[in-house]
C-alpha cells in the first residue's frame, strides 16, 4: 500500500480476486517499484482492492490485505482486475459498476489471466480486441462469441489492456514503462529482473504453452498441433502418420519414447483437458461438451472424465470448490509421467 504522503506520477489499481494468481499480479506490480527505484522518482503508486475491502488470499496462501472499490474513486492510470478461482463465474454488482463507472471517466480498464471474464461481464470488452489465458480461449469464445479475442501475450485496445497472465504480464508492463518514461528506463528495469528481452504484445501464447516440449522432436511437435487443431472431429492416428509422410508404427515409437504413452491415450487426454474447460467456463450442456470435445459415445465420455480427473463431468461445474485448499488440474505431463514412471519400474523388474 502506498503511504498518503507519497505523491506518484502514475497511480495503479489491481483489483484482487479470491485465489488469485500471486506471480501474475507480482510480474506487473514489480516492474513498477524496480522504475522508482533506478529512476529515483515516484514515477509510480499502486494499491490493492477488492470488491469488500476484506483481506484476499492468493492461489499460493499469501494474504494480501485491500481497500473496498466503494472508497476508490480518485484517478488512476489504469485498473487491473487479476483473475482468480471460478472467475468464469464471478458476479459482483459492486465490482461491476465500479468499473463502469471508472471507464466512463477515462480510466484504462484491464485484466490480466481469467479477469478478462470480470470485463466480459461487467460489458466492458464489447467492441475490443482482448486475450484471456490460453487455457480457456475455446471456451471464452464459447461464452462471448462478440468479442475480438487473440491468441496474444497482451492486447491494448482503446483503454483496455488485457493480458494472458504469467510473466506476459512483466512485458506489458515494460513496455508501459517504455512508452511514458522512455526505452533506456524499461531496459534498465528489465535487466534488473534478469529478463533478456521484452517480448512483443502480439507474439502468440502458443510458443510459452509449447515450451514444455522443448526436448520433443519436431515432427512429434507437429503431431500435437494437428490433434489441438482437430478436438471435436479428431482424426485417427493412421490419418495423422499419412498426414505427416510417416508410418503409424513410427509415430507410436516417438509417443511412447518421449511421454510414456499411446498417441489415442494422448489424444484422448487433451480432449478431456478442453472438456474441462468447457465445463468449469461455460454453461453448454455436459451432452454438447461431450459432442465439442470429440467423443461419440456419452456414457465412454463420462467414464474417461472420471477417471483422469476423479469426479464426474456433470459434478465438475466450478474449478475448484471455495473448500479446496489449493487448485488440482491434472494435466498431461501427470498423466504421461506417471505412464513413464510404471513402464521403468516394469522394466527394472525385468
Amino acid at each position: 500500500m502506498n503511504s498518503k504522503n507519497w505523491q506518484p506520477r502514475s497511480s495503479y489499481a489491481f483489483v484482487l480476486l479470491h485465489k488469485f494468481n500471486m506471480l501474475s499480479l507480482s510480474a506487473m506490480v514489480e516492474p513498477l517499484r524496480i522504475a522508482n527505484y533506478c529512476s529515483g522518482r515516484n514515477l509510480y503508486g499502486w494499491d490493492f482492492l477488492s470488491a469488500d475491502g476484506e483481506d484476499v488470499d492468493s492461489s499460493n496462501g499469501i494474504t494480501v490485505p485491500t481497500l473496498a472499490v466503494s472508497t476508490e474513486d480518485v484517478p488512476r492510470e489504469a485498473v487491473f482486475v487479476c483473475g482468480g478461482w471460478n472467475a468464469a463465474r464471478y458476479d459482483s454488482a459492486v465490482l461491476f459498476g465500479w468499473l463502469q463507472r471508472m471507464a466512463r471517466s477515462g480510466v484504462t480498464i484491464g485484466a490480466t489471466e481469467t479477469g478478462s471474464y470480470v470485463l466480459a461481464r461487467a460489458g466492458l470488452l464489447t467492441n475490443h480486441a482482448a486475450t484471456v489465458h490460453w487455457h480457456c480461449h475455446s471456451a471464452f469464445r464459447e461464452r462471448y462469441p462478440g468479442i475480438d479475442l487473440n491468441d496474444a501475450l497482451f492486447v491494448l485496445d482503446h483503454q483496455r489492456m488485457t493480458c494472458a497472465g504469467g510473466v506476459a504480464g512483466l512485458d506489458m508492463m515494460l513496455q508501459e514503462i517504455g512508452k511514458k518514461n522512455g526505452r533506456e528506463l524499461a531496459r534498465e528495469v528489465a535487466d534488473q529482473l534478469l529478463h533478456s528481452g521484452i517480448r512483443r504484445a502480439e507474439l502468440p501464447q502458443k510458443e510459452v504453452k509449447s515450451r514444455h516440449q522443448s526436448a520433443v522432436p519436431s515432427a512429434l511437435k507437429k503431431v500435437i498441433e494437428i490433434m489441438e487443431m482437430n478436438i471435436e472431429e479428431p482424426l485417427t492416428i493412421p490419418q495423422v502418420s499419412r498426414q505427416l509422410g510417416f508410418s503409424q508404427r513410427k509415430l507410436e515409437r516417438l509417443f511412447n519414447r518421449h511421454f510414456g504413452c499411446s498417441a489415442v491415450a494422448f489424444y484422448r487426454t487433451m480432449r478431456l483437458q478442453e472438456a474441462r474447460v468447457l465445463l468449469t467456463h461455460t454453461d453448454m450442456s455436459v451432452l454438447d461438451i461431450c459432442i465439442a470435445c470429440g467423443f461419440a459415445s456419452s456414457s465412454y465420455f463420462s467414464k474417461s472424465y472420471s477417471s483422469l480427473f476423479g469426479v464426474r463431468p456433470r459434478d465438475h461445474r466450478t474449478s475448484w470448490p471455495d473448500t479446496d485448499p489449493t487448485p488440482y488440474w491434472p494435466g498431461l505431463s501427470r498423466f504421461t509421467k506417471a505412464r513413464i514412471s510404471r513402464r521403468r519400474s516394469v522394466e527394472s523388474d525385468t
